[in-house]
């Protein structure tokens, strides 16, 4: 029963696209305040997790999942956090660019991936396509053989909407606004967290869901929803 009333909170991944779509269109949140958003309660959660002696790696793509990442980094990296950024792909898209220049300014480093004590896939986010590039897949590889807490920033990288699987193996998720169904159907829901980035009620509402109660912190644990 108690599933069945957390359900009451979720979208497909489809559903959140077009929330997403309709925040921008209808509500004038422009994608960067989302992304700084996303990034900010990403920051919150790993500061939450992490000690100011630990090695925080987070990766980037060349998308926006990789701009929340890179506004994540600079967070962390203002708080006095040492940050380094793994990025593959060097050719970031526009404001993903701004954001790591950004997030250098702030102290965050760009380097080779090494032992991490928390590791950030913010390679690719809910609009990924399979396969994912070549590019990002050792990357992936190393980041899944090392010890630290793994955190995704949205969906797990090489997520497969089909069939749950997926190729970065996170100890917890962070997904934007509600949880995702496929998240939730293929046994995610315990470590899965829900970030508030801007996105009003009255969009929840459209969509017959519920808003997730952001007034006291802009995260909300899955497993801590009314149900």
């Amino acid at each position: 029963m108690r599933k069945q009333n957390q359900l009451a909170f979720s979208l497909t991944i489809d559903q959140f696209k077009e929330m997403d779509t309709l925040a921008i269109q209808n509500y004038a949140l422009p994608i960067e305040l989302m992304m700084e958003n996303a990034g900010l309660q990403m920051a919150r959660l790993v500061s939450k997790n992490a000690t100011r002696k630990n090695n925080i790696w987070i990766g980037v793509g060349p998308g926006n999942n990789g701009g929340g990442g890179l506004v994540a980094a600079r967070r962390l990296s203002g708080w006095g956090y040492r940050v380094k950024l793994d990025i593959p792909e060097r050719k970031l898209k526009p404001l993903p660019t701004l954001q790591l220049e950004r997030s250098i300014a702030a102290g965050a480093e760009v380097s080779n991936l090494s032992k991490a004590d928390v590791f950030v896939d913010a390679y690719f986010g809910f609009s990924q396509k399979l396969p994912l590039p070549d590019i990002f897949l050792a990357s992936i590889e190393k980041a899944n053989r090392d010890s630290a807490l793994k955190i995704s920033l949205d969906l797990p990288s090489g997520f497969n909407k089909t069939n749950g699987d997926h190729l970065f193996r996170p100890d917890f998720i962070l997904t934007m606004a509600a949880p995702k169904i496929e998240l939730i159907k293929f046994g995610h829901g315990p470590g899965l967290f829900i970030a508030d980035i801007g996105i009003p009620g009255n969009l929840y509402e459209h969509f017959g869901i519920c808003q997730p109660d952001f007034a006291k912190e802009g995260i909300v644990k899955f497993t801590n929803l009314p149900g």
